[in-house]
């Protein structure tokens, strides 16, 4: 039987800053907390656990305000990581799916799985449900709330405190539990999000995802962003209702260093929008992630409108450019007049 898996996860880091971060090990995870859900979104049980420090062994002052957790409590009533989390993955069984606020828990928590030699006990691709995001995506036109913020315009009792991994992790379930009375799970459930900490390696490994209202392409590592926008797998652009490969009316045009935006046409749906984020991977490496939705005269505006702006911009900075190499060139040019007016030997202002 499916069950959700909603969980919360607070972390220390150097109270040192970058001086005293371990490479690749930024956060140090201090408590886990759970609530399993039923399929009705009913909670059925809950799990938590303090986590023994081993690496930052004093308390980040944020995080000690936040948490009220304090280094000796955590010494004496944590377990070790490794116990901990082999634990928490045998609590949430076989057919766990997993939701959280936000996402990073799911990348930390396999970010100290690999630090302590953990086999990594999830699917590829791994995808979960981001409760700020559904939330933001049903009820807030897109905005995306704290959590306190959402329990709050909820209305939901507050007879627990926040900022505690589980009472985080059963505000959260509340959240999806009151999403699912009043939306219905069927206005979320098919928006599942896709966890980057582990990327595709291959062609075969790369992801791609059709949600009602859009397409989600999730590509392979490369070298540098130009290698991946010339892949034809990242460029290309397809109807995701019908399938039908599109010919692009506005070619792939960079609007920012890490944003890129292109207009197809698809003769049974009309324009579909394309949109492509460059992410960084492990090193320079990048990958990217790619969004086609279908949309209309206004959103096809748009894209062009922002196309100009770019242009505009472009002109702007090669206006720039060769007006200051003109001045560049005139004052070498001086420097020149002026040497060669010079005679050897000879003081300037001296007769």
């Amino acid at each position: 039987m499916k069950t959700y898996i909603v969980f919360d996860l607070e972390w220390n880091q150097s109270p040192d800053g970058k001086q005293g971060t371990v490479e690749a090990f930024p956060f140090e995870i201090i408590e886990i907390g759970a609530v399993k859900l039923d399929e009705e979104f009913r909670m059925v049980d809950q799990f938590c656990r303090l986590v023994r420090p081993q690496v930052y062994l004093q308390l980040h002052r944020m995080i000690w305000e936040v948490t009220h957790r304090s280094m000796e409590e955590l010494q004496e009533q944590g377990v070790g990581f490794p116990e901990a989390a082999a634990e928490f993955i045998q609590w949430c069984g076989p057919e766990a799916v997993f939701c959280s606020w936000g996402s990073m828990d799911l990348l930390e928590l396999q970010r100290n799985m690999d630090y302590y030699g953990m086999e990594n006990p999830f699917p590829k691709p791994l995808l979960y449900y981001d409760v700020q995001k559904l939330y933001g995506l049903c009820l807030k036109g897109g905005e995306k709330l704290s959590l306190d913020a959402a329990v709050e315009e909820l209305g939901l009792p507050t007879e627990r405190p926040f900022h505690q991994a589980i009472d985080d992790a059963y505000y959260t379930g509340q959240v999806l539990a009151r999403m699912a009375e009043t939306v219905g799970a069927a206005a979320f459930l098919p928006y599942q999000s896709v966890d980057y900490y582990r990327l595709p390696e291959s062609k075969t490994e790369e992801i791609s995802l059709v949600f009602p209202d859009y397409s989600k392409y999730v590509s392979r590592v490369f070298d540098s962003k130009e290698e991946a926008m010339a892949d034809r797998n990242v460029s290309s652009m397809k109807c995701y209702l019908c399938g039908r490969a599109l010919r692009k009316k506005i070619r792939w045009f960079a609007h920012s260093q890490k944003m890129y935006f292109a207009l197809a046409v698809c003769p049974d749906h009309g324009y579909v929008r394309g949109r492509i984020r460059v992410k960084k991977a492990d090193g320079d490496r990048v990958f990217v992630v790619k969004t086609l939705k279908v949309t209309d005269e206004e959103g096809a505006a748009q894209i062009r409108a922002r196309k100009e702006e770019v242009k505009k911009k472009r002109a702007e900075r090669n206006r720039a450019k060769r007006k200051r190499q003109r001045e560049e060139a005139k004052a070498a040019a001086g420097t020149r007049k002026r040497k060669k007016g010079k005679k050897p030997g000879t003081r300037q202002g001296k007769r």
